[in-house]
This record gives structure tokens, sequence and C-alpha cells, in this order.
């Protein structure tokens, strides 16, 4: 994410965004709340989704750090990577603060935008 600034997103942020970008993978994250580990199965039955799109939202979660899995046999477990989102957000959270730095006004072209 550059426009000439030189200010750039690590893909762990990017892949954040991008995994928390649809509705449906913020409902899915919020069923890993307290350290739940959850099948795809199971996502699919409480959020009434086809196994195969919860498995792809499920992909996308893991991809962005966001999830984590294990195997067992044929069954794939997921849950919460707090430590994937917690590197994700200080990624970001530099990008943001590089772009815009806390205490500045921005400008009428909005931040890092020139007037």
């Amino acid at each position: 994410m550059t426009a000439g600034s030189g200010i750039q997103l690590t893909d762990a942020a990017r892949g954040f965004l991008k995994a928390l970008a649809s509705d449906t993978r913020q409902q899915i994250l919020f069923l890993f709340e307290g350290g739940v580990e959850l099948t795809v199965g199971e996502v699919a039955e409480r959020l009434s989704l086809a196994q195969s799109a919860a498995s792809t939202h499920l992909a996308t979660l893991r991809d962005g750090g966001v999830l984590t899995s294990r195997r067992e046999w044929k069954t794939v477990y997921y849950r919460a990577d707090p430590d994937g989102v917690r590197r994700a957000l200080i990624d970001l959270q530099a990008a943001l603060a590089a772009c815009c730095p806390p205490g500045e006004l921005p400008s009428a072209g909005g931040c890092g935008q020139p007037e």
C-alpha cells in the first residue's frame, strides 16, 4: 500500500484486513470466543453456511493470521490465533501511525492526502 509515501502494510496486516473484510468472516471469528475449537462442519452448522463456503472463509481467516488449525486424522480443528492477531495489529498500528501520527489533525484532503 503505497502512494508515493513509502508507507507499506506488512503481509500480516494486509492478510488481517482481508480476513476481516467480510461480515460472514467476522461472525465466524466470534464463534471462537474463549479459545473454543471448531471444525468446518460445526462452523457451517452454527451459521447455516454450506460446508464449502465455511471452509473457504476459514482458510481466509487462517491465511490472515486470525485463526490457526490442527489436523487430527481427517478432521481439521480451528481456533483463534491471539499471537497472529497481535502481530497484525502491531503492524497495522505502525503503518497507521506513520500515515497519521496521533495528535496531528488531518489536512482537508484527509489522512496523508494533500489539500
